[in-house]
């Protein structure tokens, strides 16, 4: 990308950005200060509030204005939430929409505006006001399909919600100039919406981690060592879920399969975040005494690498059903890490393909529980075999899925609308 005299302007809706930890924000945080040599970037977020809870500097004033490494944050105060409660969740989402638009107002002219899709639908339709507002060019980055990701997982069976929530993403589909999807089965959702006709201009960019903060340690490093000795991961086998524990992973299901390996006093299955079921996952494991199963909170961006590190497997899971509809981020981070995946993943999709191309993984079909069994199992007994997966994922991450490659194309796919 050849400088430019002037810096066009951009305005990025982001949920969540700096200094929350949720996987988007993470990776958003990242496109916007890639992008800032080319453009000239203003977000719009939440206050720091991922886990629900905001710090008190947070809570006096309804909109704080940050400079963060060149980007102009404008954040917002929204109200506390539980991941248990589906009312003050959506009050949440409701603040941060509606004071979004409120924000659009008061920061000046922009060319583009870059949106997500989170919150869900709403992400979509805060764009296309955002575009209204500014006359601006729309970029739609899509993360996960809804509500094709909310019937997947049955989390509302309205019909008449339903149907409401597809014709509203597809009108903010139709009103973008360019939607971004994270996976190449995605591209295929958005032909199907359409029944091919009169698709929206598209294309697909993978996201990514920062293999520059993530990448192989040895397990002797002496933060390795801490962390394990802080969470009783030592001189274990320890099989890893790090990310969100919610609703699009079956892992109700998962830790039913878990539950047969109770007895194995050598292996541990760790889970490293927060999430909506994560309570029910904690009652299940106290109810049916399973010692080897533990929980870790989220980990700062900076010690992420330990974390991840710290495990010799790692799942990659997906619900039946959400084949070209989310990609599993968190393969990113196992990848760059040089660890071994275990892929519960639908054939066909982005994250299955990567672990094939990769070779960093054993793979079998969501639903399919006695396939996963045979994987733990195998995952087990066969440690020399499995370990030497890892480095693999390592190398093809190094080669095809590196930060500064997935930027640019966002720098280029944007600039040449």
């Amino acid at each position: 990308m050849d400088n430019k005299v002037l810096k066009r302007k951009m305005l990025i809706y982001a949920h969540y950005y700096y200094p929350d930890v949720a996987s988007t924000s993470q990776m958003l945080t990242e496109l916007a200060e890639g992008m800032a040599g080319i453009f000239e970037i203003t977000v719009i977020c939440v206050v720091p509030s991922y886990t629900g809870k905001i710090l008190p500097e947070y809570k006096t004033k309804r909109f704080y204005h940050e400079k963060i490494n060149d980007i102009n944050v404008v954040q917002i105060k929204v109200p506390e939430f539980s991941k248990e409660s589906k009312v003050s969740r959506i009050k949440n989402i409701l603040a941060y929409f509606f004071f979004a638009i409120v924000a659009t107002f008061k920061v000046g002219k922009q060319d583009y505006i870059f949106t997500l899709s989170q919150p869900p639908i709403l992400g979509g339709l805060l764009g296309v006001i955002g575009k209204w507002i500014k006359h601006a060019k729309l970029i739609y980055n899509i993360q996960d399909y809804n509500p094709e990701q909310t019937i997947a997982v049955r989390y509302s069976e309205n019909k008449a919600v339903l149907s409401l929530m597809m014709w509203l993403d597809k009108f903010s589909c139709r009103r973008t100039d360019k939607v971004i999807v994270v996976g190449r089965d995605m591209l295929e959702t958005l032909v199907k919406r359409f029944s091919g006709k009169k698709v929206p201009k598209a294309c697909c960019i993978n996201s990514w981690v920062d293999e520059t903060e993530i990448y192989p340690l040895d397990d002797k490093h002496p933060k390795i060592i801490k962390f394990k000795e802080e969470h009783g991961l030592s001189d274990k086998y320890v099989i890893m879920y790090s990310g969100n524990i919610g609703l699009y992973y079956d892992l109700e299901k998962i830790f039913e399969i878990v539950k047969e390996f109770k007895n194995e006093p050598n292996v541990v299955f760790a889970f490293v975040g927060q999430g909506s079921i994560k309570e029910k996952l904690i009652s299940y494991k106290e109810k049916n005494q399973l010692d080897n199963v533990i929980f870790i909170p989220y980990q700062a961006k900076k010690d992420l690498i330990y974390s991840l590190n710290a495990a010799d497997i790692h799942w990659v899971i997906n619900a039946k059903g959400i084949k070209g509809v989310s990609m599993p981020s968190k393969l990113y981070g196992v990848m760059a890490a040089g660890k071994p995946a275990i892929g519960v993943l639908e054939e066909g999709t982005e994250g299955r393909i990567l672990i094939k191309e990769s070779g960093c993984g054993i793979l079998a079909e969501p639903g399919k529980y006695e396939e996963i069994k045979a994987l733990i199992r195998q995952s087990i007994d066969e440690k020399d075999s499995i370990r030497a997966m890892g480095p693999k994922g390592r190398d093809y991450y190094m080669k095809y899925l590196v930060k500064d490659v997935s930027i640019e194309k966002y720098i280029n796919e944007i600039w040449n609308i």
